[in-house]
């Protein structure tokens, strides 16, 4: 499998190099990389298992210790590329699960899948770095999931994306309004999307019912492309953000099989080129693609296939 340069720089400024007839189009209809548990570049072994994971997988991984979680360490990780290395390839959009720690004190929050990763506030500085060194670049983050976290952790959360972003927050508004030309004028870089009441009435926290996030969970190519056609047929009616999930999810007997080489090697490499070849394919604008998220975005050149994608709005234009 190709693998792209780690930490190319050709996207960091992608969204700030597009022509003027893509920036006064809505960003609902612009063709968007994102990445799929974004921050699972890094995962700690030495922690507990997660609240995200089921009973069983908490039993095995007291029983077995080290090894469980060598085994989950394999399946957990999607990406291999911090933030800053996925911000530069180009991925603007972020799938986040946060949860706190059992019995440890205070409100920290940990970014998680099936076993713990970075502290939040690290990631969000590293990316908000990221925006005060690019300010024509937009990013989306999705607060998708959130585990053993109580009112109090939700406003620290909400709190802690205020102090990092500060008035890079953009606030609801109708998604059709939201262009590329309108976040620069107001010098907004960051909409927050968060799926919990305790945001409710926050002007700068979007509900996730702007940006749906269809889930095929197969590990059937085929299944999984015929899901992303339906649903895509089906965006126009909800008014907002989409997001495709390009991903394979592994069934329980899925990982027996491939135990030892872990997601990337059994799962990813094999089926990737198929699903480039529907990327490929696809289209943005009005009931077309949006935001794609991928795993392993580095494994092939996915974002810039991604952001190419954009061109098309031009050539419908000019043969108008």
């Amino acid at each position: 499998m190709k693998t792209r340069p780690t930490g190319s720089t050709s996207n960091a400024d992608w969204m700030g190099s597009l022509c003027p007839a893509l920036t006064s189009m809505p960003l609902k209809y612009l063709a968007v990389p994102g990445s799929h548990d974004s921050f699972s570049f890094w995962v700690d072994e030495q922690a507990p298992v997660g609240p995200d994971q089921k009973a069983y997988v908490k039993h095995l991984a007291a029983i077995f210790r080290f090894l469980a979680k060598k085994v989950m360490k394999k399946w957990s990780m999607t990406q291999n590329l911090t933030f800053r290395e996925q911000l530069e390839g180009g991925i603007r959009y972020f799938d986040l699960r946060v949860s706190t720690k059992p019995g440890e004190p205070g409100h920290e929050i940990y970014f998680i899948h099936g076993l713990f990763g970075h502290k939040v506030r690290d990631g969000l500085n590293d990316i908000n770095n990221f925006l005060n060194a690019h300010k024509k670049e937009v990013v989306f983050l999705d607060f998708n999931h959130h585990y053993a976290m109580s009112e109090e952790h939700h406003h620290y959360l909400i709190k802690m994306l205020k102090d990092v972003f500060g008035h890079k927050l953009c606030k609801i508004d109708v998604v059709e309004e939201i262009t590329l030309n309108y976040l620069w004028e107001n010098r907004y870089q960051v909409l927050v999307f968060y799926h919990h009441p305790s945001a409710e009435g926050c002007p700068v926290m979007w509900p996730g019912s702007k940006i749906p996030a269809p889930w095929a969970n197969t590990t059937d190519t085929t299944k999984l492309i015929q899901f992303l056609e339906t649903t895509l047929g089906e965006r126009a009616k909800y008014g907002s953000f989409h997001v495709s999930q390009a991903i394979l999810t592994p069934r329980v007997k899925t990982i027996a099989r491939g135990l030892v080489r872990g997601l990337r090697n059994y799962l990813v490499e094999k089926n990737l080129p198929t699903i480039m070849t529907w990327v490929e394919a696809q289209k943005p604008g009005i009931d077309g693609v949006n935001i794609i998220t991928s795993d392993f975005v580095e494994l092939v050149d996915f974002a810039s296939t991604v952001i190419s994608l954009n061109n098309l709005l031009l050539q419908d234009r000019q043969g108008t």
